[in-house]
């Protein structure tokens, strides 16, 4: 009888390892397929004329500042005892996933892909010196999942000092920063470096009420190699759209 139970025991033991090797390895393939970077065939890609002229010839980014309507947002916040930041990352981090022009970009040995997914890496401001750190955040479609896992993120590294307060930010994300102290109606970066970065680049402003809705100024920044004024004015509408959206 004791080395029946031995054995059953054992069993159990080996059964429940091979449960958890088999959540470990799901999990590793989730991520790996996030990471995933498809390489562009330049030679069928119908974008290349473009991409060679705004990125070998005459190297261009532009700007625009639009104002979102957030009133539906600033609704579900109320209800939902939420934050707004993290609802705002949301919908900007549901729209770069939605087009692969805002996930195209150059990986670290030169070459043009396609990012599978983009993570939001997001700025936070500490009052107390007065300084910001980056924070990413693993993106998941599922609303209330990604705010959980913001959530957990603020909690883990919101306090931690310095550039990057959450390490080892993949190469997949993509930047957002926010200056709610102010509304605009222009921003522009100016990066003085080789002008390759072809990811988009979200800043907010300060939202305010006009004609009894709540806007809020939203700046993107792209790189022209990647995408057109008609690519960022379709981003814009998905932007409004799926703020329209949230319940």
């Amino acid at each position: 009888v004791k080395e029946q139970k031995a054995e059953e025991r054992m069993s159990i033991t080996i059964f429940l390892l091979f449960i958890n090797e088999t959540k470990i390895a799901t999990i590793n393939m989730i991520i790996k397929r996030k990471n995933m970077f498809k390489l562009i065939d330049k030679g069928v890609w119908k974008r290349k004329p473009y991409f060679d002229h705004y990125f070998n010839q005459i190297r261009c980014s532009y700007s625009i500042t639009v104002n979102i309507d957030i009133s539906k947002i600033i609704y579900f916040k109320n209800r939902n005892h939420t934050k707004l930041y993290p609802l705002l990352i949301y919908v900007l981090a549901k729209a770069v996933n939605n087009r692969e022009e805002f996930r195209t970009a150059i990986n670290d040995k030169g070459e043009l892909g396609i990012w599978e997914t983009l993570l939001p890496c997001y700025t936070v401001f500490h009052e107390e010196n007065e300084s910001f750190s980056n924070i990413w955040t693993e993106w998941d479609d599922n609303l209330m999942t990604f705010l959980s896992n913001y959530e957990r993120d603020i909690e883990m590294f919101g306090n931690n000092y310095g550039i990057d307060a959450k390490p080892n930010t993949p190469a997949n994300t993509f930047p957002i920063s926010s200056l709610p102290w102010t509304t605009f109606t222009g921003f522009n970066l100016n990066i003085f470096a080789d002008g390759s970065y072809l990811l988009p680049v979200f800043t907010y402003g300060k939202y305010f009420q006009q004609d009894g809705k709540y806007l809020i100024p939203l700046s993107i920044q792209v790189h022209h190699a990647v995408c057109d004024g008609f690519h960022v004015s379709r981003l814009i509408n998905e932007i409004q759209q799926i703020c329209n959206d949230i319940k």
